[in-house]
């Protein structure tokens, strides 16, 4: 039997878990035979996995410091993000998941978002196929490399490396089962790193309120600290929360309908039937999760080590290395998924349909393995400098996505009359409008909403200036409302 000391104890668990996620590459790396392996699994995940690697997906580093974060600043006036963020996931799985399923595969068996599209208007042009591949590759490669520059920081804080070495340890580790095993792979570990997520964000605020004394000691402590924690209408200064601060707060939910790394997981779903239970359990984890990281933000204001950095005063060094692991967790989950989002972009909708039509699987799946390294590669290069504009962009790449790709994606779900001119003028409007909003912040409103409205006016209005679909499309159309799949 072998006694492991505190440190020792600290970094086998962090150890444990970064191995425990290569391997998993390696076991995927002999399933992967096809780009229907590589970048949806081949359709054939099962809602728990679905569901759980979806929202690892999709909430990353920020909901278990950015909210908390929030939190320790504003109090409950923090909970409109998240109610927000619930209700968009909410309505993401409830009307979007199912019909994108069906209508994937009706449209050609369209592997990405663009290639959908691309099929759903029958475009011989690709100019659906290239103008969103192109959203998709620049700012997912800055969103990864935000990802990289956190789990560099994540890595030099823990462990005392150079920053310039850390980021390439953590930046490898992703790569590494993202390059070799695919979509199988970063499902699993998204499904692993979404269960650590979840139990590492309501195991914090429970044990600081527990050696606080309880949870009416603790609140008790806070609200004689500042009541104004427990208002959700008052600001840290005590003054009023405007409308229009509510509402973009709020507005956060309806970036949902655009982000492709939170789609694709509804594309990759076994059969429609599953989504029931996938959504029972994604609301769950996202319900708890959300109201844990605001905990741990308003207990933080009180008991000062209780935040996720400062984990090794209120855990034991092998928990707190577990706890530190799902903080590496949301990282990895979410700069893995763009990663192979931005992968599909370059190797399915640039490669194959530029310069190798006729490319068959085999070299396909090696050049989005290859694509996976260029793409990573660019990011840890923009990485290196944690300070430049990056950290600026991704601020409103959730608005730009949102706003660019989301009334696209519904107004080509739900609305039969939608013309491929109205889906690129909407793209465009709404992701032009974000960039312009952005610069002037005009009225304070978050630029997501303005995007987002003036994207499905045009959308409308173009669609409706256009002559009408194709009689081909439109039975296209018709066969999802039919679908069984």
């Amino acid at each position: 039997m072998i006694t492991v000391g505190g440190d020792d104890a600290f970094i086998v668990a962090f150890a444990f878990y970064i191995g425990l996620m290569m391997a998993i590459g390696v076991y995927y790396y002999r399933r992967t035979k096809n780009m229907s392996d590589y970048f949806l699994g081949n359709r054939k995940l099962g809602a728990w996995v679905t569901s759980l690697s979806a929202e690892a997906s999709d909430m990353s580093g920020w909901m278990l410091m950015g909210v908390p974060g929030f939190a320790y600043l504003a109090g409950l006036n923090a909970g409109w993000i998240a109610v927000g963020i619930a209700i968009g996931t909410w309505a993401n799985w409830q009307f979007v998941a199912a019909r994108l399923r069906r209508y994937t595969e009706l449209a050609g068996n369209a592997l990405t978002l663009p290639e959908f599209l691309q099929n759903r208007y029958k475009d011989k042009g690709n100019i659906l196929r290239i103008v969103p591949a192109i959203f998709i590759l620049i700012f997912f490669i800055l969103y990864t490399s935000s990802g990289f520059v956190s789990a560099g920081r994540l890595f030099e804080t823990v462990f005392g490396i150079p920053f310039q070495y850390a980021i390439f340890i953590g930046a490898g580790s992703v790569v590494f089962y993202t390059l070799i095993g695919g979509f199988l792979a970063v499902s699993r570990t998204d499904f692993i790193q979404g269960v650590m997520m979840f139990f590492a964000i309501l195991l914090v605020p429970i044990c600081a309120a527990m050696s606080m004394g309880g949870f009416g000691e603790t609140m008790t402590a806070i609200s004689n600290f500042k009541s104004e924690m427990f208002d959700p209408f008052l600001k840290p200064d005590g003054s009023q929360i405007s409308m229009i601060e509510i509402i973009s707060l709020l507005a956060w939910g309806i970036g949902y309908f655009g982000q492709p790394h939170i789609l694709v997981r509804f594309m990759a779903i076994k059969s429609t039937d599953e989504l029931p239970q996938a959504t029972r359990i994604a609301m769950t984890w996202v319900i708890l999760s959300l109201a844990a990281a605001v905990a741990v933000g308003m207990v933080g204001t009180v008991y000062l080590p209780v935040t996720l950095e400062g984990t090794n005063e209120l855990f034991p060094p092998i928990i707190a290395g577990i706890v530190l692991s799902a903080v590496l967790a949301a990282i990895m989950s979410t700069a893995s998924s763009q990663l192979l989002v931005a992968a599909s972009a370059f190797a399915q909708d640039f490669y194959k349909t530029l310069l190798r039509k006729d490319a068959d699987q085999t070299e396909l799946v090696w050049i989005s393995r290859a694509s996976v390294l260029m793409i990573a590669s660019t990011a840890v290069y923009l990485g290196f400098n944690p300070n430049s504009f990056i950290l600026d962009m991704v601020a409103y790449a959730w608005a730009g996505f949102g706003a660019a790709f989301g009334p696209a994606i519904l107004m080509s779900l739900f609305w039969k009359r939608t013309t491929k001119a109205g889906v690129i003028a909407g793209i465009i409007v709404g992701g032009v409008t974000v960039l312009v909003w952005k610069q002037f912040e005009l009225f304070g409103l978050y630029e997501i909403v303005p995007g987002f409205i003036f994207s499905i006016i045009a959308i409308y209005v173009v669609s409706k200036l256009d002559k009408e679909p194709k009689r081909e499309i439109l039975d296209t159309f018709e066969k999802v409302n039919q679908s069984k799949i």
